[in-house]
């Protein structure tokens, strides 16, 4: 048999010597004696030790063969031998020294073998995980974050320390490289005291410690337009949003201008377009929008809450600004919001305002600004606002916070925090205190 031929029947031959080898407790002497005949199997009498050592024929071969520093005057084990004998034979150098490998795979044919199988036994198991996981084009991305805080507040009930987590999954999907199905997963036990809704922390999730899926959609374009639709999704996903302030009161967050720029939405669908330079026009609608509407209510029907909206913004390289306009069904909005980031500071100006005219009753004016700096590797952020929207002829209230987010590193960070929100019907504010670490991966 000349070499190249001999290579290739090698592992045939090691895998039929490997398998007598691992049924020998079922064949009789007989058996035995037949089959001891045969050219295909190793000599039991090669199998002196399970240990080559310095002066045996085959050490001293993978020696001169290999030049690899295990072969330096100590023992080697003959699973250790093989190994250097397949990465040789892999690796061509032994096609130079046909007699020698003939000679090495026929002694070492058992644990060339056993690391066949071993290879083998790995392989399946690296596909049956591969077979379980994520499709190569899906990517999860997430972030935990635990708050420590408390209040001083008129209701001395609420004003204990809590201990809050949340927790944001989302799973991202693209099909043809320009679309993303995103499914959105969250859960957490705040929106309580420091964290209330509206008046308290922009921070944390209401599930009651259950998760829920809390956005499902569909992104993907139409000529010019990225179009987004889905469920449990704001009517302005696609849309331009000059608003860069870092609060912490949930109502100084998007600028003052929740109801307009950062239109909300529960069944919509998003579609935003780039025009000129630096310019885009955002176009959204929505059905089922209201907190109580259900599938059973219907999309655009009387029962039902719907709305509908537009944004116009334009960004440049040190500023931009988006302004908005939204019809809730019940309410109309105007909304305006900017930022400006000067080259020769490490400083963001941002705020905004929005106007809103409801069917009935006196209109609402809703109005916040903020600035952001580089403080050391952290980032200051101090803000106020209105604490909502005031009715024309109402007593203005106003919330005011303070923060500075340090990172821990490139996943980590810790923010402590103070806010001041001003109430109604009162003299004692809610003030509130405390930190919280976020975790992205």
């Amino acid at each position: 048999m000349k070499l190249f031929q001999k290579l290739i029947a090698a592992p045939a031959i090691i895998s039929l010597a490997s398998g007598l080898a691992v049924n020998a407790a079922e064949i009789n002497s007989t058996d035995l004696s037949d089959y001891s005949n045969s050219n295909n199997l190793v000599s039991l009498g090669d199998f002196k030790s399970d240990t080559l050592f310095p002066g045996d024929w085959a050490y001293d071969s993978l020696k001169d063969l290999t030049n690899s520093p295990k072969f330096n005057g100590n023992s080697v084990t003959r699973l250790e031998a093989a190994a250097e004998l397949s990465n040789l034979i892999a690796g061509g150098e032994g096609l130079m020294n046909g007699a020698a490998i003939g000679r090495l795979s026929d002694e070492l044919g058992s644990e060339l073998a056993i690391m066949k199988g071993r290879v083998d036994g790995l392989e399946a198991r690296v596909n049956g995980l591969e077979a379980g996981s994520f499709s190569e084009t899906t990517t999860m991305s997430g972030e935990v974050g635990f708050l420590l805080g408390g209040t001083d507040s008129a209701t001395k009930a609420n004003d204990v320390v809590q201990f809050e987590y949340a927790l944001g999954i989302d799973l991202d999907t693209s099909f043809t490289g320009e679309d993303n199905l995103n499914i959105g997963i969250v859960t957490g036990n705040g929106l309580t005291n420091v964290g209330a809704d509206k008046t308290g922390l922009d921070w944390g999730e209401s599930e009651s410690d259950a998760l829920v899926v809390n956005d499902l959609n569909y992104t993907f374009p139409v000529g010019a337009w990225k179009v987004a639709v889905g469920d449990s999704m704001d009517a302005s996903k696609t849309w331009p949003n000059a608003c860069s302030m870092n609060n912490m009161v949930d109502n100084l967050g998007d600028c003052g201008a929740a109801n307009s720029v950062d239109l909300s939405g529960n069944v919509s669908l998003s579609a935003a377009t780039g025009f000129g330079d630096g310019w885009e026009l955002g176009l959204g609608i929505s059905g089922i929008a209201g907190k109580t509407d259900t599938t059973s209510t219907g999309l655009f029907t009387k029962e039902g809450t719907d709305l509908f909206g537009l944004a116009l913004g334009y960004e440049a390289d040190t500023f931009g600004f988006t302004v908005a306009y939204s019809d809730k069904d019940t309410a109309n909005y105007y909304g305006l919001v900017a930022y400006y980031s000067p080259e020769e500071l490490p400083t963001t100006f941002s705020g905004g305002v929005e106007v809103g005219n409801p069917d009935s009753g006196e209109d609402t004016t809703q109005w916040a600004f903020g600035i952001s700096t580089d403080v050391g590797e952290g980032t200051l952020s101090a803000n106020i606002g209105t604490n909502g929207p005031i009715k024309d002829n109402a007593e203005e209230i106003y919330a005011y916070d303070l923060s500075y987010e340090y990172p821990l590193n490139d996943s980590m960070s810790i923010t402590p925090f103070v806010y001041i929100s001003e109430t109604t019907g009162t003299n004692v504010d809610t003030t509130g205190a405390g930190a919280f670490v976020s975790f992205s991966f």
